[in-house]
């Protein structure tokens, strides 16, 4: 059984979700407001006195575009999804973004956290690069972005960066072999539903359920007769993957634990999950890269869970408001000749640790 199983247009909504840059809750807009009076056409939104431009917007917006055409195919877009278009989605996770790198500096104003001269360089030299890569069309696209307007957009970025770094540079726990324990495990799925026209899942009656669980005994009968698991997994395996590593938390409970109790090259019994009836046989207990690579990525979530305690509560207090029509008329860009997506790229190349 697969850790997470998508069809397209979900899967490019989850790899859309890594934009942000903290995995932190960035400040949403419920209480939507049309500018009317002391604002310009071109301010999208507004958190305190912190004012996002349509050009910022757009700058973004082009990158993370053309970054996505690139690997999936210029029809994305059109796909849809429970909440509306991969377009639709796309702009709200951008906006997101944006919005959390403005509440992120207002939080670091309010620490007294400061770019230095030296990296307020580095952004402007970074800025200058970006710049000289752009054409005609991709700096219209931005709706005429300037190299100013890199230069800040990188700076905002750095400054969040440097408050994030901040929040957490105290937090550094030891992680043990056995909490960040990664096994490896071959399993055969037979699948307790399937999918209809418009690729969503239709669970099994209980008649089918019944043939699919027979099926699996059969299968286990098989095993004990000695018969190849890695045949037997060939044959009848439904799962998307037929060797799987994994830590804890990270699998269904009911799979995970049964997983975790087997001893090397032992075969389990048939686990009911919510995908279907999986039989699994144990590799290896105890997987030495994985379980170093898993002591890393838990570190990282704790860091991001005591910069979120901080963060979250600091977002809930701010005033936003949203020039809600002038959002509405952003589209996508449709033009050929633009083709730029390296603005994280480049930022990376001088702030990238």
């Amino acid at each position: 059984m697969k850790r997470h199983k998508h069809n397209l247009p979900n899967f490019i909504v989850l790899l859309l979700s890594v934009i942000l840059l903290s995995g932190c809750a960035a400040p949403n807009f419920s209480r939507e407001v049309v500018f009317t009076t002391g604002f310009s056409d071109e301010d999208v939104f507004r958190i305190e006195d912190s004012i996002c431009s349509l050009t910022e917007i757009m700058v973004y917006l082009v990158n993370t575009q053309d970054d996505y055409e690139a690997t999936f195919g210029t029809d994305i877009w059109e796909k849809k999804t429970d909440t509306g278009t991969i377009e639709d989605r796309l702009k709200e996770t951008v906006l997101a973004k944006v919005a959390q790198i403005k509440a992120m500096n207002l939080l670091a104003k309010e620490k007294d956290i400061n770019l230095t001269e030296s990296e307020i360089s580095l952004a402007e030299q970074a800025a200058d690069e970006y710049y000289s890569s752009l054409s005609e069309a991709d700096i219209a696209a931005m709706n005429n972005a300037t190299k100013e307007d890199i230069a800040e957009i990188y700076k905002e970025q750095a400054l969040a960066e440097k408050l994030y770094n901040y929040i957490i540079r105290d937090i550094n726990p030891e992680i043990s072999d056995d909490e960040a324990r990664t096994i490896t495990v071959e399993q055969i799925l037979l699948k307790t539903y399937s999918l209809d026209a418009k690729g969503e899942r239709v669970d099994f009656s209980e008649s089918e359920k019944k043939t699919a669980y027979f099926k699996a005994r059969t299968i286990l009968s098989n095993l004990n007769e000695e018969k190849s698991f890695e045949e037997l997994m060939s044959e009848y395996n439904e799962a998307e993957e037929s060797i799987i590593s994994f830590g804890k938390g990270e699998m269904e409970e009911v799979f995970e634990t049964a997983a975790f109790n087997l001893g090397k090259d032992e075969v389990s019994g048939i686990i009911e999950t919510s995908e279907g009836y999986v039989i699994l046989k144990c590799i290896t207990t105890f997987n030495r890269d994985e379980t170093e690579a898993n002591k890393i990525k838990i570190v990282a979530q704790r860091k991001k869970d005591v910069f979120g305690s901080q963060y979250d509560t600091f977002v809930q207090s701010l005033t936003k408001e949203l020039n809600q029509k002038l959002w509405d008329s952003i589209t996508l860009v449709e033009d050929e000749n633009v083709s730029t997506s390296g603005l994280m790229e480049v930022y990376d190349k001088y702030f990238g640790t």
